[in-house]
């Protein structure tokens, strides 16, 4: 590849040439690492939307074609042909695992399932009504305060034994932070359960009596979670890098990034499309909560519609739109008003020239929250069945940064618009 600059005349005169870095697919980048050293100056880039803030093999995306792609893989073949614990392994590891290996992996998940019995009471300085992203994140952080064995982050099986450790025990956490909102006692994992399979059977089994899972629910599951296992730099994987580059206890990078997912303009967005529904309320308000969408003054959103990434369609809403309508069918939820309400709205916006034209397209989150409504998973748990799910790609992005040779702390810069220096005044002669 030949080596490419861009010429940069600085306030002073002075000329820096920045190299013009290409990556394998998509725009080239413009590597500004020296500009500061040689013109004095910064860039301004708020929300780091122009920034590359790394070099990464995991996952890429094109907005503009609506494209995704794992490690190479397109999604939707994918989504096809794979699950989420293989789709875990090419994450982690970069290649399709072999067979043997995909067994080793998994069984490896499965054993990893049970968590300290001192980690389950700390549910118990929680009270019941205490919003579920609020104790993952705090029992998430816990577990730095328990594996002492395997968190040498300069350690390569330290790393392997620590992925390994989290992947598997989000579920037995999550599940166990549902239980106890509702009263109920803790189920632990089932080593003859699948990896979705257990976990809906630590959500919904109660001791009194057999629980057998859905295999329908399972395998809607699985898909959404394997749709939502990475999404490249977003708020919360870069949270979760920026907290590692520190070289902090790896639980804790991961519980940065579950607080971070827990803001409504991220991993909050499928809460927010059934309150929009709840909203609207019936099917005969749908036209005037499409009006009122296209009123740039009502100050009303029709929540997962578009995406901030996504300039076309959403490529994993095509994948999950059609299970959506699969699993309403097979679990008998047609009925539901709001799945109702939803499927009706969908129909309406999918012709509606005004969202054809602005490309407002559903996206992921208004069927994900579909979904897991079906499946019975309540408004507040949506956020933590994201976390679950995207704890693999911020751990292959933790391990790849980690194992970087020429990693460095991030350390953001900033335009400073405050009171320049002063002096300070004493109390008694203040205005």
């Amino acid at each position: 590849m030949q080596n490419k600059t861009c010429k940069l005349s600085g306030p002073g005169g002075a000329v820096s040439e920045l190299p013009l870095r290409e990556g394998t697919l998509g725009p080239a980048t413009l590597d500004i690492a020296a500009l500061y050293k040689d013109q004095g100056i910064f860039t301004f880039d708020p929300g780091f939307v122009s920034t590359a803030s790394c070099e990464s093999k995991i996952t890429y995306i094109d907005g503009e074609r609506g494209v995704l792609l794992y490690r190479g893989y397109p999604i939707e073949q994918l989504a096809e042909k794979s699950s989420f614990l293989e789709v875990a392994c090419l994450l982690l590891y970069g290649e399709l695992p072999t067979k043997p290996q995909l067994d080793g992996f998994t069984d490896s998940i499965r054993r990893h399932s049970m968590v300290n019995e001192a980690v389950l009471r700390f549910f118990s300085g929680f009270h019941y009504d205490a919003h579920p992203m609020a104790m993952m994140t705090a029992v998430v952080g816990s577990l730095s305060a328990f594996y002492h064995d395997s968190t040498d982050i300069h350690n390569a099986r330290h790393r392997e034994i620590f992925a390994h450790r989290i992947i598997a025990k989000l579920p037995t956490l999550a599940a166990a932070v549902y239980r106890h909102s509702t009263g109920q006692p803790f189920m632990y994992p089932r080593n003859d359960l699948g990896y979705c399979a257990n976990f809906l059977h630590m959500l919904f089994a109660v001791p009194a009596e057999p629980y057998h899972v859905n295999p329908v629910a399972a395998k809607a599951l699985d898909l959404l979670f394997l749709l939502h296992a990475d999404h490249e730099q977003n708020a919360s994987t870069s949270t979760v890098r920026l907290a590692g580059s520190s070289g902090t206890n790896p639980y804790a990078a991961i519980a940065a990034g579950i607080a971070c997912l827990w803001g409504p303009a991220h991993g909050g967005a499928n809460e927010a499309v059934l309150n929009m529904l709840r909203e609207i309320g019936d099917v005969k308000n749908i036209a005037k909560a499409i009006a009122k969408a296209k009123d740039k003054d009502s100050g009303f959103r029709l929540m997962g519609f578009g995406h901030r990434v996504y300039k076309n369609y959403d490529p994993r809403a095509k994948i999950i739109r059609a299970t959506c309508h699969e699993v309403l069918e097979k679990l008998g939820r047609g009925d539901d008003p709001q799945l109702e309400l939803a499927m009706r709205l969908e129909e309406i916006a999918l012709k509606d020239e005004y969202f054809i034209e602005k490309k407002l397209y559903p996206n992921v989150d208004f069927y994900s929250g579909i979904i897991y409504r079906a499946l019975g998973i309540p408004l507040h748990m949506m956020t933590v069945m994201f976390a679950v799910a995207r704890t693999v790609g911020w751990v292959a992005h933790w391990q790849e940064m980690i194992a970087d040779p020429h990693m460095k702390i991030g350390r953001p810069r900033q335009l400073y618009t405050g009171a320049t220096q002063r002096d300070f005044v004493v109390i008694e002669t203040r205005k």
